[in-house]
């Protein structure tokens, strides 16, 4: 039986989960619609724009999440390594230990609106730059500390590919603790 109220929260929750389940293209409003346990009529009403409004506002709930858990933390106190390990924690938890698809990835693709894929690309790019920032304190040239940040994200990208694939979360965990010498080196 669908449920009648939803709270925010909630409601958010459930519509991240479609969009990184499915991503954009697939989230089709009738799985909105079975995951939310709202009408059609009652997702337009608290989302005028439909299925991009929704997207949008999933997408500004993870922007705040990766701001306050993963970016903020990596400028915070500590040393680099401890705080490489900071964020590399919030992403297990954020992640479910690897099973969770990453929800940027899946809202990059399938999308015409340009806000929804400049979104997605300034979420990224702040990854980038916070984890470079972090390699140079470590001693990490800026060039080299930008490629490192790369690579460090596209490992955590790729494992996550891995581990939903083949169901094995151990690439995910290992990518994670090694995440400090990866962007550090010996140093770590």
């Amino acid at each position: 039986m669908p449920i009648t109220k939803v709270n925010e929260e909630e409601l958010l929750d459930r519509l991240t989960d479609v969009f990184r389940t499915y991503g954009y293209d697939g989230a089709s409003l009738s799985k909105i619609s079975e995951a939310t346990g709202l009408q059609r009529a009652s997702l337009y009403h608290r989302f005028p724009g439909g299925k991009e409004d929704m997207a949008k506002v999933v997408l500004e709930r993870a922007g705040q999440w990766l701001f306050n858990r993963v970016l903020a933390p990596l400028s915070g106190p500590g040393t680099p390594a401890q705080r490489i390990r900071n964020m590399a924690n919030e992403l297990h938890s954020f992640y479910a230990g690897g099973q969770n698809c990453c929800l940027l990835d899946s809202l990059s693709f399938g999308s015409d609106d340009n806000a929804i894929r400049q979104h997605v690309q300034q979420g990224m790019s702040a990854w980038v730059n916070e984890l470079a920032k972090v390699a140079q304190e470590g001693r990490v040239s800026a060039k080299k500390a930008r490629q490192k940040a790369q690579d460090a994200i596209s490992q955590i990208q790729g494992t996550l590919v891995v581990a939903r694939v083949i169901k094995d979360y151990g690439p995910f965990e290992r990518m994670l603790a090694e995440l400090p010498t990866t962007l550090l080196g010996k140093q770590a």
